[in-house]
Protein backbone atom coordinates (compact mmCIF):
# COMPACT_ATOMS: atom_id res chain seq x y z
CA UNK A 1 0.00 0.00 0.00
CA UNK A 2 1.54 3.28 -0.60
CA UNK A 3 1.71 6.10 1.99
CA UNK A 4 -0.80 8.43 2.06
CA UNK A 5 -0.10 12.26 2.20
CA UNK A 6 -0.29 14.82 5.03
CA UNK A 7 -0.63 18.19 4.92
CA UNK A 8 2.03 19.70 5.02
CA UNK A 9 3.89 17.22 3.37
CA UNK A 10 5.94 17.65 -0.16
CA UNK A 11 3.76 17.04 -3.12
CA UNK A 12 5.58 14.91 -4.91
CA UNK A 13 7.06 16.37 -8.35
CA UNK A 14 5.00 14.56 -11.45
CA UNK A 15 5.87 15.29 -15.36
CA UNK A 16 3.51 13.44 -17.25
CA UNK A 17 2.17 13.70 -21.11
CA UNK A 18 -1.53 15.20 -20.76
CA UNK A 19 -4.25 14.42 -23.47
CA UNK A 20 -2.29 16.29 -26.66
CA UNK A 21 1.44 14.20 -25.54
CA UNK A 22 2.37 17.40 -24.07
CA UNK A 23 4.33 16.86 -20.90
CA UNK A 24 2.70 18.56 -17.73
CA UNK A 25 4.85 19.34 -14.36
CA UNK A 26 3.52 19.99 -11.64
CA UNK A 27 6.32 22.67 -10.99
CA UNK A 28 4.62 24.52 -13.78
CA UNK A 29 2.38 25.87 -11.33
CA UNK A 30 4.34 26.53 -8.93
CA UNK A 31 3.28 30.03 -7.49
CA UNK A 32 -0.83 28.72 -7.78
CA UNK A 33 -2.69 26.33 -5.79
CA UNK A 34 -3.48 23.26 -7.35
CA UNK A 35 -6.66 19.99 -7.51
CA UNK A 36 -4.49 17.17 -8.35
CA UNK A 37 -7.02 14.25 -8.60
CA UNK A 38 -6.39 10.87 -9.57
CA UNK A 39 -9.28 8.32 -11.00
CA UNK A 40 -9.49 5.23 -12.32
CA UNK A 41 -10.34 5.30 -15.76
CA UNK A 42 -11.28 7.66 -18.35
CA UNK A 43 -14.08 7.06 -20.10
CA UNK A 44 -16.09 5.31 -17.35
CA UNK A 45 -19.46 6.50 -15.98
CA UNK A 46 -18.01 7.44 -12.72
CA UNK A 47 -14.96 9.01 -14.26
CA UNK A 48 -16.92 10.95 -16.53
CA UNK A 49 -19.36 12.00 -13.74
CA UNK A 50 -16.32 13.35 -11.67
CA UNK A 51 -14.67 15.27 -14.46
CA UNK A 52 -18.00 16.69 -15.55
CA UNK A 53 -18.25 17.86 -12.21
CA UNK A 54 -14.38 19.71 -12.16
CA UNK A 55 -14.85 21.35 -15.47
CA UNK A 56 -18.48 22.58 -14.98
CA UNK A 57 -16.67 24.07 -11.93
CA UNK A 58 -13.87 25.20 -13.20
CA UNK A 59 -14.55 29.29 -13.26
CA UNK A 60 -15.24 28.65 -9.75
CA UNK A 61 -12.12 27.47 -8.94
CA UNK A 62 -9.77 29.39 -11.06
CA UNK A 63 -11.72 32.66 -9.76
CA UNK A 64 -10.29 31.08 -6.65
CA UNK A 65 -6.72 30.65 -7.58
CA UNK A 66 -6.94 26.97 -8.06
CA UNK A 67 -6.34 24.87 -10.90
CA UNK A 68 -7.27 21.36 -11.78
CA UNK A 69 -5.10 17.96 -12.90
CA UNK A 70 -6.94 14.77 -13.16
CA UNK A 71 -4.42 12.25 -13.28
CA UNK A 72 -5.36 8.46 -14.12
CA UNK A 73 -3.44 5.60 -15.57
CA UNK A 74 -4.68 5.95 -19.22
CA UNK A 75 -2.24 6.61 -22.43
CA UNK A 76 -2.99 10.41 -23.99
CA UNK A 77 -4.64 9.04 -27.28
CA UNK A 78 -7.61 7.60 -24.61
CA UNK A 79 -7.28 11.28 -22.47
CA UNK A 80 -8.02 13.03 -26.07
CA UNK A 81 -11.06 11.21 -27.16
CA UNK A 82 -12.32 11.39 -23.24
CA UNK A 83 -11.76 15.23 -23.27
CA UNK A 84 -13.31 15.52 -26.93
CA UNK A 85 -16.65 13.26 -26.06
CA UNK A 86 -17.53 15.09 -22.84
CA UNK A 87 -15.68 18.37 -23.92
CA UNK A 88 -13.74 18.30 -20.36
CA UNK A 89 -11.80 21.99 -19.38
CA UNK A 90 -9.29 20.13 -17.25
CA UNK A 91 -6.00 19.70 -17.74
CA UNK A 92 -5.73 15.28 -18.00
CA UNK A 93 -2.33 13.36 -17.62
CA UNK A 94 -1.52 9.95 -18.14
CA UNK A 95 0.54 8.21 -15.79
CA UNK A 96 0.62 4.31 -17.39
CA UNK A 97 3.43 3.37 -14.91
CA UNK A 98 1.91 4.38 -12.35
CA UNK A 99 4.72 5.77 -10.41
CA UNK A 100 2.71 9.32 -9.53
CA UNK A 101 -0.11 7.66 -8.62
CA UNK A 102 1.84 5.36 -6.11
CA UNK A 103 3.62 8.81 -4.37
CA UNK A 104 0.38 10.29 -4.13
CA UNK A 105 -0.89 6.97 -2.06
CA UNK A 106 -3.79 6.46 -4.74
CA UNK A 107 -2.64 3.37 -5.71
CA UNK A 108 -2.74 0.73 -4.01
CA UNK A 109 -5.47 -1.90 -2.51
CA UNK A 110 -9.32 -1.09 -2.24
CA UNK A 111 -12.14 -3.10 -1.59
CA UNK A 112 -14.65 -2.78 -4.90
CA UNK A 113 -17.66 -4.43 -4.52
CA UNK A 114 -16.93 -6.38 -1.61
CA UNK A 115 -13.68 -7.96 -2.85
CA UNK A 116 -9.94 -6.39 -2.27
CA UNK A 117 -8.22 -5.36 -4.84
CA UNK A 118 -5.05 -3.53 -6.05
CA UNK A 119 -5.67 -0.59 -8.44
CA UNK A 120 -6.80 3.38 -8.63
CA UNK A 121 -7.74 5.17 -5.40
CA UNK A 122 -10.05 7.63 -6.09
CA UNK A 123 -7.89 10.65 -4.55
CA UNK A 124 -7.44 14.03 -4.17
CA UNK A 125 -4.76 16.13 -3.35
CA UNK A 126 -4.75 19.96 -3.04
CA UNK A 127 -1.38 21.55 -3.61
CA UNK A 128 -0.59 25.27 -2.56
CA UNK A 129 1.25 27.95 -4.29
CA UNK A 130 4.56 26.95 -2.17
CA UNK A 131 4.34 22.87 -3.45
CA UNK A 132 3.15 21.67 0.01
CA UNK A 133 -0.06 19.30 0.50
CA UNK A 134 -2.97 21.39 1.99
CA UNK A 135 -5.21 18.52 1.93
CA UNK A 136 -5.29 15.02 0.86
CA UNK A 137 -8.64 13.18 0.90
CA UNK A 138 -8.84 9.37 -0.38
CA UNK A 139 -11.51 6.84 -1.23
CA UNK A 140 -13.36 9.74 -2.37
CA UNK A 141 -16.85 9.49 -4.31
CA UNK A 142 -17.29 10.50 -8.04
CA UNK A 143 -20.43 12.03 -7.83
CA UNK A 144 -20.18 15.07 -5.10
CA UNK A 145 -17.00 15.46 -4.78
CA UNK A 146 -16.55 18.76 -6.26
CA UNK A 147 -19.38 20.38 -4.65
CA UNK A 148 -18.01 19.20 -1.12
CA UNK A 149 -14.12 20.51 -1.74
CA UNK A 150 -15.78 24.14 -3.22
CA UNK A 151 -17.18 23.97 0.47
CA UNK A 152 -14.18 22.98 2.08
CA UNK A 153 -12.10 25.37 0.72
CA UNK A 154 -14.55 27.98 1.33
CA UNK A 155 -15.06 29.16 -1.73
Amino acid sequence: MSERLQPGDTAPAFTLPDADGKDVSLEEYRGRKVIVYFYPAALTPGCTKQACDFTDNLHVLADAGYDVIGVSPDKPEKLAKFREKEDLKVTLVGDPSKETLAAYGAFGEKKLYGKTVTGVIRSTVVVDEEGKVERALYNVKATGHVAKIIKDLGI
